[in-house]
């Protein structure tokens, strides 16, 4: 592919015939406004949005931006790569925030009040993406974020909302906090990252497993896998914009635009018809969201 064309957005799908959902998407690092990103997925099928939040500004934000949006659904969260970051300090500040002081475990506290606070608001119906990020933050940052993501679950059971997990390089460890503080009802793996045989587990469990462009990489077989064995009723499809654009359009910037090009390999991954994988991941997301 020329270098040129990595700044070249991905073409429009084929519309769907069955409206669906993005069930994890990023409006805030996208270079687009809000208003064109929403016609523009709109225009292919994709009516719904569920705005994530990573960080306080972000997950005001994310509430903001559903309050004025019919089609947009907030979740709030510290990411688990923020987690540490308040508390140790980020003296790189490879974040969008820049350079960081070490704030310690009240700075953390004061953080979790302010996403419990937004958590209560109506137009916001998850928490998260919390979790456990084993790839980005070392040994020195545990702590933090395990701190981090009990305390997202516990704010995600007292306000009712779905809980949305990003769970990197740490399946084993997410799936047994779950199991010791009581998940609540309605639990969504974002991005699902784990093989056929963890997923048998997130299905006997009810929690739902959300698929990205991933999904179509060539050396994801494994994520293939898991689709092939998690029952219809717990899919969810998403951007997870602008990152993990599916192929053939991998490099280039993602957006809830692209969500049909996932949606069909998913479809031919389970070997039904893409209206029955559209309605499907379009109850799906209404159900786990609870819109």
């Amino acid at each position: 592919m020329a270098p040129q064309d990595k700044n070249t957005p991905p073409p429009l799908p084929e519309p769907l015939r069955v409206a669906v959902a993005d069930s994890h998407t990023h409006l805030d690092m996208q270079d687009s406004s809000v208003e064109e990103a929403l016609a523009k997925a709109a225009s292919v099928g994709v009516t719904t949005v569920v705005q994530v939040g990573c960080d306080l500004a972000g997950s005001r934000w994310a509430a903001e931006t559903a309050a004025a949006h019919d089609s947009v659904h907030a979740t709030v969260a510290l990411h688990p790569n923020e987690a540490p970051r308040i508390v140790l300090g980020d003296p790189d500040g490879w974040s969008r925030q820049g350079a960081r002081e070490p704030g310690g475990d009240s700075a953390l506290d004061a953080a979790l009040a302010e996403i419990d606070r937004l958590a209560a608001l109506p137009q916001v119906r998850g928490v998260g993406e919390t979790g456990l990020d084993y790839f980005r933050t070392g040994p020195e940052g545990m702590a933090a974020q395990e701190a981090s993501f009990r305390a997202h679950i516990e704010i995600a059971k007292r306000h009712g909302k779905a809980l949305v997990i990003h769970d990197r390089e740490a399946h084993d460890d997410v799936l047994r906090i779950l199991r010791e503080e009581g998940a609540p009802d309605r639990v969504v793996f974002h991005c699902y990252s784990g093989d056929a045989e963890m997923a048998k587990i997130c299905a006997a469990a009810g929690y739902f497993m959300s698929f990205a462009g991933n999904v179509t990489f060539k050396n994801a077989q494994h994520l293939r896998d898991a689709l092939a064995v998690a029952p219809p009723e717990l899919v969810l499809v998403e951007t997870d914009a602008p990152f993990l654009t599916p192929a053939p359009y991998r490099g280039r910037a993602n957006a809830p635009y692209l969500i049909p090009v996932t949606l069909r390999a998913m479809a031919e991954v389970t070997s039904v018809t893409e209206d029955a994988m559209a309605a499907a991941v379009a109850a799906n997301t209404a159900r786990a969201f609870g819109y």
